[in-house]
């Protein structure tokens, strides 16, 4: 087994603390949850590009867009 097989257990972890954390009332801890998402996403690219699975590489580049605009828009103007 190669050693990016095991990326996708990380990202998964990565992805549902994201979750967790972006669901919070607390606005440090929705920050944080977009930072883990960043990482989940870079997590998720990675595994992807060694599996090849293109698709899922795109759908983490969309929502690692999504992502951001979110960000921005919940910034105070």
């Amino acid at each position: 087994m190669a050693l990016l097989d095991l990326v996708q257990w990380p990202a998964m972890v990565a992805s549902i603390l994201a979750a967790w954390l972006v669901a919070s009332p607390t606005k440090r801890r929705r920050r944080h949850g977009f930072w883990w998402f960043m990482a989940s996403n870079v997590l998720w690219i990675a595994w992807g590009w060694h599996t090849r699975a293109w698709a899922l590489i795109g759908l983490q580049i969309a929502l690692a867009i999504l992502n951001v605009r979110g960000a921005r828009k919940n910034e105070p103007k």
